[in-house]
């Protein structure tokens, strides 16, 4: 157990792992934690490894059902990233938003004099690059989320096409439906496959009848925290299902 506790102290602040308990059975009290690259310290069942990667990309602890026996996995790392390339009122809008959640937030614009603290003074980094050099920087993975508010093809593309080669749990455009498609038919000449597409949420956010720059944001921030729990986003009194129950994996 020492060696276990020992380990899980020892953990940079970037790293993430998944610490599992039993909760019954013969193996009740064993722990088994398992760190993000295979790593494993512990006297819990080594099986119990095998669902570490999709807890880890869950983000969020939960209670596993193997085998007729309750399992408490415990997730640990940093806080989820939102990356925002467009350096416009949302952004900052989205920043201060997703800062209440604890997220840590970027937000990147190759226009100077748009990407200041001045203007976005929530964004825990400013970052001033185009976007493949953005990408390359921040390197999105499965913890982070981005979101694309430029309206210009020569950002907007890019932006959308090295997102896509990333493993962002969350992908978002802002813009007209008439944008979304004559942007969708420039990918899809680019060579992006019909079934990548899927994963761009545009015009993103929630159907919440937003209006303002700070009410468009929550629309987005509240999609993204549903991709993330694989929920739907809709009225929580006509689901069927119990409000913190897992989404089926």
């Amino acid at each position: 157990m020492s060696d276990l506790l020992e380990r899980l102290a020892a953990l940079p602040e970037d790293a993430r792992a998944v610490l599992f308990t039993v909760l019954e059975g013969d193996d009740a009290g064993r722990k088994l934690l398992v760190v993000e690259g295979g790593e494993t310290v512990g006297d819990g069942p080594a099986e119990l490894a095998a669902h570490a990667d999709a807890i880890l990309r869950g983000g969020r602890n939960r209670l596993l059902e193997l085998d007729g026996t309750r399992v408490f996995a415990e997730w640990y790392g940093p806080p989820p990233r939102l990356l925002v390339y467009g350096a416009v009122d949302t952004a900052e809008a989205l920043c201060a938003a997703a800062k209440l959640l604890g997220w840590t937030t970027i937000v990147a614009d190759a226009r100077a004099k748009f990407a200041t603290r001045e203007r976005i003074p929530s964004a825990d980094e400013l970052i001033v690059a185009w976007p493949d050099e953005t990408l390359a920087q921040v390197q999105p993975d499965h913890q982070t989320a981005v979101v694309v508010l430029t309206h210009d093809d020569k950002f907007d593309e890019p932006a959308l096409l090295g997102a896509l080669a990333t493993e962002a749990f969350y992908l978002g455009a802002l813009g007209s439906r008439r944008n979304q498609e004559r942007r969708r038919e420039r990918l899809l000449a680019a060579g992006v496959e019909e079934q990548e597409l899927e994963r761009i949420s545009g015009p993103c956010g929630l159907d919440v009848g937003a209006d303002t720059q700070h009410e468009t944001a929550l629309s987005i921030l509240a999609e993204i925290l549903a991709v993330r729990a694989g929920r739907g986003g809709g009225r929580l009194r006509e689901s069927p299902r119990r409000i913190h129950a897992e989404a089926p994996s």
